[in-house]
């Protein structure tokens, strides 16, 4: 690190659970765009954004004049659930401008601050609603660290931390799990054809990409038949949308385009548009069953959170143009990603959808290795998956062409050359 007492502060006082910047080890003063910057001016291009946090970058100046002025005029920043001004004008648009937009008919809950609260509140729902306890969850998914969540996540070390028995979850196959040969949705037939009725799960929850556990997606065929399969034995499809979401995969949804509909959906991340905490569960209007304050939190009228959604929801989502340039940086990023593989097809696979994708490298050490080159080129990507073989991208989805290009050769540059190191090879 650059500045040696406020090191020595973190090392003397913050939790040993610190993570990221054990592999980012800079300290950070500012940020604006794609770009992190150090007390001294220098800066780093930002491919983790928040884990998928800041989809619009760091401080996006039409977003951030709206909340300032927000805040100068005395704007309710916490009210519970409350009804307030800037909740209505986030529900108004939000139905405008994302539901109506999509033909989407669902009722809004304002679980609490994160996407593990959402997890929580649609498993209590999907388990008031259907009266069974078990949900089913997917290999190698990850829906957060609350008991619950974590009782989903396939994430092995982070279940060993929990220190109880994570139980009610079966764990069926993604769709790529046992090989291209086996169909998944007839190996998850089988296992749940053979409940009776009270024994199936009450839910099942999918991300059509794995954020965490390495960059595998699912088929529109393949998600088809398993919403199919699910209604026919009274299962509800939650799609876990709060790292794939508000726009990472090209649509504002992961599932738009797929033919598929959740009973429902979960939203986090960068919906409040600026990074600060806020979640949302998408329901059906006939699984809206809940008993006022069945289900609370101190912190579900995040007001700021609120203005910041109304905006990035004017600004970026109120026409089709956004998500064309989505697009146009998804192509740049996957040709890119796509030539280095065909250069070294033993060692590197294309992973993920849109903005949210990767490498996977042959071997877990050299993902990391790019990782770290990546750092000392100033270009901040982490790693994923069940052994960290994945090389993670989220740019910010606004990500100037120039910077993007910038990105890439860098990439380039430091994939072909570990690539080509006998040590790797």
């Amino acid at each position: 690190m650059r500045d040696g007492s406020t090191s020595e502060l973190f090392e003397r006082l913050e939790s040993n659970v610190r993570l990221y910047c054990r592999h980012f080890p800079e300290i950070f003063s500012s940020g604006r765009g794609s770009w992190l910057f150090t007390p001294d001016g220098r800066k780093f291009l930002d491919l983790l954004t928040g884990a998928g946090a800041l989809n619009y970058g760091h401080n996006e100046p039409a977003i951030m004049r709206r909340l300032v002025d927000y805040i100068l005029g005395d704007g309710v920043i916490q009210s519970l659930d409350f009804y307030t001004t800037a909740k209505a004008d986030f529900l108004d648009t939000f139905e405008r401008v994302i539901l109506k937009e999509r033909k989407l008919e669902y009722k809004v809950q304002f679980p609490n601050t994160t996407g593990a609260n959402a997890v929580e509140a649609a498993l209590k729902l999907a388990r008031k609603v259907t009266g069974r306890h078990t949900v089913a969850a997917f290999t190698n998914g990850y829906h957060g660290m609350s008991l619950g969540a974590l009782a989903l996540s396939s994430n092995a070390r982070a279940r060993a931390a929990a220190g109880v028995p994570l139980g009610n979850v079966v764990f069926w196959p993604y769709e790529s799990a046992l090989g291209p040969e086996v169909d998944t949705i007839k190996a998850i037939e089988a296992a749940l054809c053979s409940l009776p009725m009270a024994e199936r799960p009450a839910a099942a929850i999918i991300e059509l990409v794995q954020g965490d556990g390495g960059l595998d997606c699912v088929s529109g065929r393949w998600l088809q038949r398993l919403a199919e399969l699910c209604r026919a034995n009274g299962v509800l499809l939650i799609v876990d949308d709060i790292q794939a979401g508000c726009g990472r995969t090209g649509r504002f949804f992961s599932f738009e385009q797929m033919g598929v509909v959740p009973e429902m959906v979960l939203l986090s991340k960068s919906l409040s548009g600026f990074g600060t905490p806020f979640s949302l569960v998408l329901m059906r209007p006939d699984l809206d069953v809940w008993e006022p304050g069945e289900h609370t939190g101190t912190f579900r009228g995040n007001n700021l959170a609120f203005v910041g959604a109304k905006a990035a929801l004017d600004i970026f989502w109120s026409d089709n143009c956004f998500e064309s340039a989505i697009q146009t940086r998804a192509v740049a990023f996957g040709q890119t990603l796509a030539q280095l593989e065909a250069g070294a097809p033993d060692q590197l696979k294309k992973k993920g959808r849109g903005l949210i994708t990767g490498l996977e490298f042959n071997r877990a050490e050299l993902a990391a290795a790019a990782s770290q080159q990546l750092f000392g080129r100033n270009i901040i990507a982490e790693t994923c998956g069940v052994s960290g073989q994945t090389l993670k991208f989220l740019p910010p989805l606004n990500i100037e062409i120039s910077e993007l290009n910038f990105a890439l050769q860098e990439i380039r540059g430091v994939v072909e050359e570990l690539c080509e190191r006998k040590e790797f090879a």
